[in-house]
Order: C-alpha cells, then structure tokens, then sequence
C-alpha cells in the first residue's frame, strides 16, 4: 500500500480489498469463529491455556488465506488493532448478509 491510512474510515475499504476474493473471506470466517468460540470455552471453563491458541486460530487460516489465495500481505502486519476489528466486522456483516452490499459501496470485485 503506497500511502497511510490516518483514520479507520481510510482503512475499512483497503481492507476490503485486501480480502476481494470470496475464497480468502471465508478462511478469515473460519478463523474468526473459531477462535471467538475457543475464547469463550476458555474463558468458561476457566482452562487459561487455551487462550494461548485463540491468535494461532484466528491468524493461522487468515494469513494462509492472504499468502497462497489473495496473494497479498496481511494487513494485521501494518495495522494490526483495525485489522482485528475489521475481522470482526466483515465475518459479522457476512452472517447478516450485508457483505455484498458493502463491497458493491467501495467498488470492490475478485
């Protein structure tokens, strides 16, 4: 990315093209449910050593999805708290089926 990214409202649609192809979003699903759901367990169960997984679970599938799909560097190298939001937020408005219409607003395709 040649330039810098000052706000999150800068950031939000280069992350979205960061993740154009519907193949590297849906790792970065997986990923995010995971690990969301291993924190819970282990925040539940009070088994702290899981915790330790919850970043290999969440990062893991993501950067093997930037690496060998989108071919691309993760964005969480350079931005790594907006990225986790970011994560967050595109799984969230998959699972609500307001993806599409958001990467048809930042004129984003694969």
């Amino acid at each position: 990315m040649a330039r810098t990214c000052r706000t999150y409202a800068e950031f939000w649609p280069y992350y979205l093209g960061e993740h154009a192809r519907p193949a590297t979003r849906g790792i970065h699903y997986v990923g995010t449910i995971v690990s969301a759901v291993v924190l819970v367990w282990a925040l539940a169960t009070q088994h702290w050593w899981w915790l330790m997984a919850v970043p290999f679970l969440g990062y893991g599938p993501a950067w093997i999805g930037h690496f060998f799909i989108e071919k691309n560097r993760p964005a969480t190298f350079t931005y790594p708290f907006w990225s986790l939001i970011s994560d967050y937020k595109m799984c969230f408005l998959a699972m609500t089926g307001r993806l599409g219409n958001e990467l048809m607003k930042h004129q984003i395709r694969a």
